[in-house]
């Protein structure tokens, strides 16, 4: 029992398979624990609570309900949200929140996302291994009064929020293909569109967490074809891709094509710098040089972060930046409880285009400075031995820089990489970058050659 807890509980939540390792008894446990947790913290007594479309999230968010309540503290149900409604919730209302979500697991999975008020994050180095303990204690004996549980519908209020943050009341008509993927964005999008300029051509809306077009999961250029045809077919001018939870957004240009992350991390960067100049941005370590250039080249002052949420929102709080974007398509927001939102960095890319008259491919083509490999999974029975093999071979090297912030990263003058460990799993995971194409795959080649060997 104690090793399935410890496999569920994760870096940066928990996850795991329903039936078998997420239970509404499990999920009981969990609510018990984290009210424990909130005492302990000297947190607000009561918890929003928000799930998405999976078919078993709703009982599992009752399950979790009734263990918050079972100490005495309330529970307000905001019903299905997306991940960065809950967190809208969470900061509006200055009150800790659960978030039940797989995020783009398959339908087999389900799992919670928890933060402490105003969003603030939990993660395994900032509660959740306290959880994670008080859940392999069980429940304390001593008998409380119980806490009352209410709904609340603030799907009107989060859109207000959003539309507050990016002015798009002065952009030109937009024809724009959202696929929703079967998860929550078709739940937040009608509503976010509703409001604007724009003809939304909806593909995959309906809600139904066994996903049965493609998987959630736009990282993967598999599951963005049908999105591209769709924007050739309409001759759209952009095409969005949100994740099961619509916590992250990836974007289609006029001619299908798939745009980078960090593209985007460089785009957001420098509108937010020319309303707040000087400003502080975070981008994580595996993102683009380009995104650093075009901070600087815009008066802000860029700092690197560890990959991982729980990383950047600490350190956007301690530096007080303004904005943070990571690889992964996970945008932060100040303005948003420095929470991540993918519906923000969509209605910035909308912004962008609708103020412009160029087409999106134009607008992005000055970012576009160097080719990377995109990350690239090796298996390997000693992940240490194999990173140690890397950087002996590369710390022997003239002209090159090492540093050890996450993994490895290996810096020369016209192209990088870096070399992290899974926190789940046997993998090392490379990311390569170069001002070349021929130069990016031979470093990605040789480092391959040496990890694999």
């Amino acid at each position: 029992m104690a090793q399935e807890i410890a496999d569920i509980f994760k870096a940066y939540d928990i996850r795991g398979l329903v039936d078998s390792e997420i239970t509404p008894d499990f999920t009981f446990a969990t609510g018990v624990a984290f009210a424990r947790f909130l005492q302990q913290q000297r947190e607000p007594a009561t918890i929003v609570i928000g799930e998405d479309m999976r078919p078993s999230s709703a009982g599992l968010a009752d399950a979790f309900s009734a263990g918050v309540t079972s100490l005495g503290m309330d529970a307000i149900r905001i019903g299905l949200a997306s991940t960065d409604m809950l967190y809208f919730a969470s900061g509006k209302l200055g009150l800790p929140g659960a978030m039940f979500t797989a995020s783009h697991n398959p339908a087999e999975y389900n799992g919670i996302k928890l933060c402490l008020s105003s969003a603030r994050p939990i993660g395994k180095e900032s509660g959740l291994l306290t959880i994670e303990n008080f859940v392999r204690q069980g429940s304390p004996l001593e008998i409380r009064s119980v806490g009352v549980e209410s709904e609340c519908d603030m799907l009107e209020e989060y859109v207000d929020h959003l539309l507050q943050l990016v002015d798009l009341s002065q952009i030109r008509p937009l024809k724009i293909v959202v696929d929703a993927g079967n998860g929550m964005a078709g739940h937040t999008a009608p509503a976010i569109f509703a409001r604007l300029n724009c003809e939304l051509i909806p593909m995959y809306f309906e809600l139904d967490g066994t996903f049965p077009n493609h998987e959630a999961n736009p990282i993967d250029e598999k599951n963005l074809r049908d999105l591209q045809r769709a924007v050739l077919k309409h001759g759209a001018d952009l095409g969005l891709a949100f994740d099961g939870d619509a916590d992250r957004c990836f974007i289609v240009d006029e001619k299908a094509n798939a745009i980078n992350p960090s593209d985007l991390t460089a785009l957001i960067a420098e509108r937010e710098l020319k309303k707040h100049p000087g400003s502080t941005v975070i981008y994580n370590l595996i993102s683009s040089r380009a995104v650093l250039e075009v901070i600087e080249e815009n008066g802000g002052v860029g700092l690197r972060s560890r990959v991982g949420h729980s990383y950047i929102k600490k350190m956007m709080a301690d530096s007080k930046a303004i904005f943070g974007g990571e690889h992964s398509g996970h945008f932060y927001f100040d303005g948003f409880w420095r929470a991540d939102s993918g519906a923000l960095a969509a209605l910035h890319a909308i912004a962008a285009l609708g103020e412009s008259k160029k087409s999106m491919s134009q607008i992005l083509k000055p970012y576009q400075r160097y080719l990377l490999s995109g990350e690239i999974n090796s298996k390997v029975a000693d992940t240490s031995a194999a990173m140690a093999l890397v950087e002996e071979e590369y710390g022997a090297k003239d002209g090159l820089t090492i540093d050890h912030l996450d993994g490895l990263t290996v810096n020369a003058d016209t192209w990088w990489f870096n070399l992290r460990p899974s926190n789940t799993e046997p993998l090392l995971r490379l990311n390569v970058e170069a001002k070349t194409g021929a130069r990016m795959e031979k470093v990605r080649d040789e480092v391959l050659a040496l990890i694999r060997s």
